[in-house]
């Protein structure tokens, strides 16, 4: 058993925001087929959003480019899939909530409350939806009120989730220790394009999006480590993992756990994969704790 800002987990993978999480019963088998330590699900927001317009999702060489805009039925219509993943789910389950200001995302936690979400997930990061995400999230002075406003009406730990399109993401993370976060999730993707060149036409309806996949693993093994030296609370590593040697570069970065995403869409039993693989490490190495290995290559220097 693995402990993360109070929660229980059987290892330290986590079914990252926006894959598998529209439902209560998606979530479920996540948790039992792919055996996801933790799930978080889709970012639900104070309205229902249709998103963009298709093609929202394009598989590159490097990994995925995605648009979708945040499409969500709204936080009242969502409460039944929550509940359904808090009785049968059988981990912990991470509600991630989006708004443009600090009462919105006030009113979707509170609204969300009474389905009893393990931990709310703040989604400051989203890269392509106007008003919302990273357009509220490059503000250190807003993720701080919005932290702060989640945090005055919930009794179970707040995540929040950053954006690595900022110039400096330990500013954004500072801001979100001082309004009371619990930990931080690094990172959200990274801004994207592609063009069809027969065309000449961008490939996504939305023209731009989120690039997620082994292509931004780098950045955000840079982004956990920078965060891990400047925060006092726990980092929770995201971006490429698609393997446990992956989700141990993670943890040496300074990760406390790891979230997927991408990876999901290959396979599902991803996250038995690398809990067994970071078990096997563990002996191999002669390590007690997977603990040991939270911020090795700190050590290195």
């Amino acid at each position: 058993m693995y402990t993360l800002t109070g929660l229980k987990l059987k290892n330290p993978t986590i079914l990252a925001a926006g894959i598998l999480g529209t439902t209560g019963a998606s979530l479920c088998r996540v948790a039992h087929e792919g055996g996801a330590g933790a799930v978080v699900t889709k970012s639900i927001g104070p309205m229902p959003k249709t998103g963009h317009s298709n093609p929202s999702m394009v598989k590159l060489d490097c990994g995925f480019l995605n648009a979708m805009g945040l499409p969500n039925p709204s936080y009242p219509s969502f409460i039944q899939e929550l509940e359904i993943a808090k009785k049968d789910a059988g981990v912990p389950v991470i509600a991630s909530i989006f708004g443009g200001n600090p009462a919105e995302f006030k009113e979707v936690a509170e609204g969300l409350l009474p389905a009893k979400p393990d931990a709310f997930e703040l989604n400051v990061s989203c890269p392509h939806a106007e008003g919302y995400g990273a357009a509220v999230g490059s503000n250190p002075c807003l993720v701080e009120a919005i932290t702060a406003a989640v945090k005055d009406i919930v009794n179970v730990p707040v995540w929040v989730k950053l954006t690595p399109n900022v110039s400096d993401i330990t500013c954004i993370g500072n801001a979100a220790e001082a309004g009371g976060a619990d930990a931080v999730v690094a990172i959200n993707t990274l801004k994207g394009m592609a063009i069809d060149i027969e065309s000449g036409y961008p490939v996504l309806g939305n023209r731009s999006g989120g690039l997620s996949g082994k292509a931004v693993k780098p950045v955000a093994i840079k982004c956990v480590y920078d965060l891990y030296t400047a925060l006092e609370i726990p980092v929770i590593g995201v971006g490429g993992v698609s393997s446990w040697q992956d989700a141990v570069e993670m943890m040496m970065a300074g990760a406390a756990a790891v979230q997927v995403g991408s990876a999901v869409y290959d396979r599902l039993d991803i996250f038995s994969e690398i809990s067994t693989g970071i078990e096997a490490f563990l002996q191999r190495k002669g390590y007690s704790d997977v603990k040991k290995l939270i911020g090795l290559a700190h050590e290195m220097v």
